[in-house]
């Protein structure tokens, strides 16, 4: 199972995508901005191929667990990112709840501040479709950079 991180548009602080899985359109996406040099916190990965774990640690873990209980069975984990850690897909509005994760909303603002909207509806939309394939080892994530 393949999710394409199709990056349309960004700015200097972050990054909008369309997310499609299996070549089906499921949400919009956004991360940090791009930059030539990785600022902790504050920058999107490296358009390329990644494979999709699933973690069961850490506060995210934790916090989903209790906010949706049977069915979280772990976060989205973007595996074997160069110089990067800890590289989750999850709930968030703006860049500031980033921090080089990919968030996911159901509709996209690029006027003013950037930002995704009705994200728990558009992860809960994402993590059923996928999180067997993860867990199964089975889901990869391919991000591409057509927005510069």
């Amino acid at each position: 199972m393949l999710i394409k991180v199709n990056r349309i548009s960004s700015d200097d602080d972050a990054t909008i995508s369309v997310i499609t899985v299996d070549g089906e359109f499921v949400c919009f996406g956004l991360e940090d901005e791009y930059r030539d040099d990785k600022v902790s916190g504050e920058t999107r990965i490296k358009a390329g191929k990644y494979s999709v774990g699933v973690r069961v640690r850490g506060g995210f873990h934790r916090k989903y667990r209790s906010k949706f209980g049977g069915f979280h069975k772990g976060m989205l984990h973007v595996k074997d990112v160069p110089n990067f850690e800890h590289i989750l897909i999850h709930i968030g509005n703006t860049d500031e709840d980033t921090a080089g994760c990919l968030l996911v909303g159901k509709g996209a603002d690029t006027t003013g501040e950037f930002r995704v909207n009705n994200s728990t509806g558009a992860y809960k939309e994402l993590y059923s479709y996928v999180i067997d394939a993860a867990l199964s080892g089975e889901l990869s994530i391919i991000y591409e950079d057509n927005d510069i």
